[in-house]
């Protein structure tokens, strides 16, 4: 066998033990030493190439940027946890109640709001799932309406910043994180924008399917209405501008911003009398377990980046995507047809942690100047369609996570097949919001 097919076989080989459902960090880590043991044997590497790999780690490990993670969780978490998102949604839902459409309208802004509180799309679909669905087919929504809204509005934690999605595609592509949430923004708003603008037209065209609020659920004076507002949705809002702004203004790291959220949740809970000690144990053990996730998956991955590496791997992803016919076009649609993809069967860290630094180097070479003034500019456009790209994988029949998600939380009388036609429409929207991204990439750079 030519030992210049070691590093293709070493990325099949991962990926065939990633599809057999095998842990996606040890099978990382597990393959590197094999193929490593094989460079040697061949005389490609040198055992003294895995020395590097415990500094490797230490840096991963010592990673400020990556601190943020945690902290953007148990802040999302804890907003979850204590219920102030059922608060939420009780009170956007006696908002807009009077209109038709009005509960799948505060469905979208609530899940973004939620989405970009926890930035993981499993818990985001899960706790709308769980929250909003019996109410919107108890007052006779459409179920294939009241499953699009849910998983639609779960997936923006993709996209919509503080969103831990962001944090490390921003660090996988070396580039600032305050960068990728400005450029995430607008593109993030444009869709939740659409998505409400699509319930409103439903319930237009056909009323039966989104009615308003009847008038019983809708006993609620003006006063004690502005008064819910004022207490249950400024808070929530002012915790998130105020982490957001933070990053934006250059006042706080995302790390620090992070931190700022984790506390204020912390804070919110004890305000409303729901800081138990059952929600923060839950909140500070689902912190821990995706934390453990995301860092078992970084180790995984540097041990794969430095072997494969070693094997020369970067400089044939690198040829091999600079080479392809249609040059810039080509590789984007490439790029983007292998995220998609794979965006079904495996999840965004890992995703993030495998693919994404293979394309970097191809995308810092070949986007500037059609897609940003600057490689940064570029490749934080790059990271947006990225973010935007998987959530669409996150939506499609029939492997879609965000169905998934919904399916295990939703009554036995909601079919599969309804979730499946309510997602089709948000599919649509996503691919003319992706089409427009790549049309006009100021969408994403017009900030920097």
């Amino acid at each position: 066998m030519p030992v210049d097919w070691l590093a293709p076989l070493m990325f099949a080989g991962a990926l065939i033990l990633i599809f057999t459902g095998y842990p996606v960090a040890f099978a990382l880590g597990g393959t590197a030493l094999l193929f490593a043991g094989i460079g040697v044997e061949v005389g490609m590497l040198d055992w003294s190439l895995m020395q590097a790999l415990p500094s490797r780690v230490f840096g991963i490990m010592s990673n400020y940027v990556l601190l943020a993670v945690p902290f953007f969780i148990f802040m999302g978490t804890m907003l979850e946890k204590s219920r102030l998102a059922e608060d939420l949604l009780t009170t956007v839902g006696q908002l807009f109640g009077t209109l038709r459409g009005g509960l799948a309208v505060a469905v979208v802004f609530v899940g973004a709001l939620l989405a970009a509180a926890t930035g993981v799309v499993g818990a985001s679909v899960v706790a709308m799932g769980l929250i909003s669905l019996p109410v919107m087919l108890q007052y006779g929504y459409a179920k294939e309406l009241s499953a699009g809204v849910i998983t639609a509005s779960g997936t923006l934690g993709q996209i919509i910043p503080p969103s831990i999605v962001l944090v490390v595609l921003a660090d996988q592509l070396g580039v600032s994180v305050g960068d990728l949430f400005i450029g995430a923004l607008v593109p993030g708003l444009l869709l939740a924008t659409l998505y409400a603008a699509y319930a409103g037209g439903v319930a237009l065209v056909r009323p039966d399917d989104a009615p308003a609020l009847p008038p019983e659920t809708r006993d609620i004076t003006t006063g004690r209405l502005l008064r819910r507002v004022f207490l249950v949705m400024l808070p929530p809002l002012i915790l998130i501008l105020l982490v957001l702004g933070s990053i934006f203004q250059g006042i706080a790291t995302p790390t620090e911003a992070g931190a700022l959220g984790a506390v204020g949740a912390i804070g919110l809970a004890a305000a409303n009398g729901r800081l138990t000690e059952s929600a923060l144990r839950e909140t500070m053990d689902e912190t821990t377990r995706l934390t453990a996730m995301v860092m078992f998956l970084l180790v995984g991955s540097t041990a794969f980046a430095l072997v494969f590496r070693g094997l020369g791997g970067d400089f044939w992803i690198e040829g091999l995507l600079t080479s392809l016919p249609g040059g810039v076009i080509g590789f984007l649609i490439v790029a983007n047809l292998a995220i998609f993809i794979l965006g079904f069967f495996i999840d965004f860290f890992e995703i993030a942690f495998i693919i994404i630094p293979l394309l970097q180097a191809p995308a810092a070479r070949l986007l500037p100047p059609e897609f940003g003034a600057t490689a940064d500019a570029a490749l934080v456009w790059f990271g947006v369609m990225v973010g935007m790209n998987l959530q669409t994988s996150f939506l499609t029949p029939p492997f879609g996570f965000a169905l998934f998600y919904l399916r295990g939380v939703a009554p036995d009388s909601v079919r599969t097949t309804e979730i499946y036609r309510g997602a089709l429409p948000f599919i649509l929207i996503q691919a003319a919001s992706l089409l427009a991204l790549l049309l006009y990439p100021e969408l994403a750079t017009w900030a920097l």
